[in-house]
């Protein structure tokens, strides 16, 4: 954040998600875009909150670098057996006989939208409104616009930005148009969103004597024949590494790396730990700040410190990160329990507005619980203020409920109660019972709480 030791400058310390690095911003001014954020940031409510996360996040680190100076030279020689060990047993885990490939869309809904308006081509392009943005083209991103980022601070950087409000449908739509290509790789790929999924290609590789590069360049060709979309794929031994080299030669490219233990060693060498999924930016500062870790090879070298200033599980977990290990096996079926979903629009305080976004997402919501059979029984509305504080409003049911009559009737109550107020964002997640497994296991109901979500954010 800002502070008297930046003089002139003091956007320089002042890092938000909007100045991050993504996929084709190469070459974008990162101090303009930084300066830019900063000056038409200061003094709002975000600013503010900004604010106060950095200073969680530097209590955080402080209170680690305290811990981390008590660390004696025979704490360090015991935590270093135990880290000795646990790599050991991590490195027998190595698997190498898997091929995975993450395929990754490019700047999905802006490519969708211009894919359907084709006169918005060659343009700087913004999924969203002057209030928020979904996503950008990469022609947009040259100019350090972003997914995350308000509209305002957009056409700041880019004054030629075209908005276009978002249309889940439409990109639902085309996401459904991909997920009909992947079964034929692989029967069991995981979607982990719209448009993102992990394929294990190893069967497909073996049985047609081919490599993974080949089924990669053949999967992306045959999406952009269904759907005129272009997608980055990773290829690697392992889900973590694949989503990491997906990123690598974006847009419409893809990186392989061999199955090859030097290979994965070499890569991760200088990879940076932010590019790892479950690392963030209070994970990324503590492991920095305190122990000098910028790059996922460093985690090896300070595996004693990792292993005495952290949890069992976050060590194991930094640790397979510096091995270059990640999950090879496809997961076990598991009941879907949540289902999630949201819609940004300009802050407004008019009710027949709100009432009429209420209406979408109960009528999105029972249909995506009617396309997967689920019904939920407790209803829960969550609020997010101007100042960012959080409050969830509930009511529990006396019946399942799927349809949209019975969803808006209640999610109404709930809204009406906490009329007046000015909204900016609404979306709903929820928790969800099948109800085949309902009629099959009666017993259950009392046991099950279904939950269902409305979530809304107002300024």
């Amino acid at each position: 954040m800002a502070s008297t030791s930046d003089g002139d400058r003091p956007w320089q310390s002042y890092h938000t998600v909007f100045t991050n690095a993504k996929a084709g911003m190469d070459g974008v001014d990162k101090e303009k875009v930084q300066k830019t954020v900063y000056e038409m940031s200061k003094g709002s409510k975000y600013f503010e909150n900004e604010q106060r996360k950095e200073a969680f996040i530097k209590q955080k680190i402080e209170n680690l670098r305290a811990q981390c100076a008590q660390i004696t030279a025979n704490d360090i020689s015991y935590f270093q057996t135990i880290a000795d060990k646990k790599m050991s047993e991590l490195e027998a885990s190595r698997d190498l006989s898997k091929i995975w490939l993450h395929s990754d869309m490019d700047a999905f809904y802006a490519s969708v939208e211009t894919l359907v308006d084709p006169s918005l081509n060659g343009k700087p392009l913004a999924v969203g409104s002057m209030s928020m943005i979904c996503t950008a083209n990469y022609m947009a991103r040259k100019f350090g616009v972003r997914a995350a980022m308000p509209g305002f601070i957009a056409r700041k950087l880019c004054p030629e930005l075209i908005f276009v409000p978002p249309d889940f449908k439409k990109y639902t739509f085309y996401s459904e148009l991909t997920r009909k290509v992947f079964p034929k790789y692989d029967p069991h790929f995981i979607a982990t969103s719209l448009d993102e999924a992990y394929i294990n290609v190893t069967e497909i590789c073996n049985e047609r004597g081919i490599s993974g590069g080949e089924v990669a360049e053949e999967l992306r060709n045959t999406i952009y024949e269904e759907t005129g979309l272009t997608c980055s794929v990773g290829v690697a031994p392992n889900r973590l590494l694949a989503k990491v080299c997906s990123d690598i030669n974006k847009p419409n490219g893809q990186f392989v790396l061999p199955n090859d233990r030097r290979a994965v060693m070499t890569f991760i060498s200088s990879l940076p730990i932010r590019k790892i999924g479950g690392i963030g930016k209070v994970t990324e500062s503590m492991l920095r700040e305190v122990l000098g870790i910028s790059t996922c090879e460093e985690m090896v070298h300070k595996s004693a410190h990792i292993c005495a200033l952290f949890s069992h599980s976050s060590s194991d977990f930094f640790l397979s990160v510096g091995l270059g290990l990640g999950k090879t096996d496809t997961p076990q079926f598991k009941m879907r329990k949540s289902i999630s979903s949201e819609r940004t629009f300009s802050a407004t305080e008019d009710e027949s507005l709100l009432y009429q976004k209420l209406d979408e997402i109960a009528e999105t919501l029972s249909n995506d619980m009617h396309k997967e059979d689920l019904s939920g029984r407790t209803l829960t509305l969550k609020l997010k203020t101007a100042s960012f504080e959080v409050r969830t409003r509930a009511v529990s049911l006396q019946k399942y409920i799927n349809s949209k009559q019975d969803i808006l009737s209640h999610a109404s109550k709930l809204l009406k109660a906490e009329l007046p107020l000015s909204l900016r964002l609404m979306g709903r997640k929820p928790c969800l019972t099948p109800r085949q497994l309902l009629n099959h296991c009666l017993y259950l109901e009392q046991m099950v709480a279904s939950l269902v979500y409305m979530i809304l954010i107002y300024a």
